[in-house]
């Protein structure tokens, strides 16, 4: 099966600014974190950001391509436990169906703070969950909107409470590629999508272009787009985020071997 030329993306606004206006000569495959991995492994397309927990999982066949990943610096606003009562009262937890690393980091750090409840996967429909259970994850734009419009409800942010434990960033997704993948290609959506993010960090126009789309896709207020890419999350890795990623592959995912990284 040939190679395309396809990128694959986070359906959510957390990586807008790598992928806002990117070259023409690749086509976008939006989908939910997910999905994303299988589509890597099928060729579907080069490389996409897919959850770090999949990239666990799939280590046989992946590599990962450095400096590129979805990172929260902290609380991320974007990955929430939701609930009207107390994280130890918790008898049962609803996760969405749309997401692997957050499903797996809670109920990590539900294991941190020594909690069992149940956990049920399902539609990531914030009302429907909590008819259904006493807590529910939701991740993306859905629980920054949730967040919005219930705070009350905010129980947990996955992020802050890693970085809590840890003191570390979070990966929640990392960008992979088949080991077998062209690296010529890959070494130019390597560039491309750090020329992009370096535009949106050096120039304000981009850069207000990028937030009120997001704006005007989520119906979230611009103010609070703002302070989600200025301070919850960013789409690079540096030395503390690659060894925070490090800490989730080995001691959450339980990876033994190191990964393998793409030599650009």
């Amino acid at each position: 099966m040939p190679w395309t030329s396809v990128i694959g993306r986070v359906a959510f606004t957390n990586c807008d600014p790598l992928f806002f206006g990117l070259d023409s000569r690749w086509s976008i495959l939006s989908a939910p974190p997910a999905w994303l991995t299988g589509h890597v492994l099928r060729k579907d397309c080069l490389t996409a950001p897919i959850p770090t927990a999949d990239f666990a999982k799939h280590h046989d066949e992946l590599m990962l391509i450095p400096d590129l990943g979805i990172v929260a610096m902290g609380a991320v606003g974007s990955v929430i436990l939701f609930g009207s009562r107390k994280i130890e009262k918790m008898r049962d937890i609803a996760l969405p169906s749309d997401s692997s690393t957050s499903k797996v980091l809670l109920r990590w750090l539900l294991a941190h703070r020594g909690l069992d409840p149940k956990c049920i996967e399902t539609g990531p429909d914030l009302k429907s969950m909590l008819d259904t259970c006493d807590g529910a994850l939701l991740i993306g734009d859905r629980a920054l909107s949730a967040a919005e419009e219930n705070p009350e409800l905010v129980s947990l942010d996955l992020g802050g409470e890693w970085t809590k434990v840890t003191g570390l960033p979070m990966v929640f997704g990392v960008f992979a590629c088949r080991k077998d993948a062209p690296l010529e290609k890959i070494s130019q959506i390597h560039q491309d999508l750090l020329s992009n993010y370096r535009q949106f960090n050096l120039d304000d126009a981009r850069k207000n272009e990028v937030i009120n789309n997001a704006a005007i896709g989520t119906g979230i207020e611009v103010n609070r787009m703002e302070k989600y890419f200025e301070y919850e999350v960013r789409n690079t890795l540096d030395e503390t985020s690659t060894e925070g990623l490090r800490i989730f592959l080995n001691d959450v995912c339980q990876m033994s071997e190191e990964p393998i990284w793409v030599n650009l």
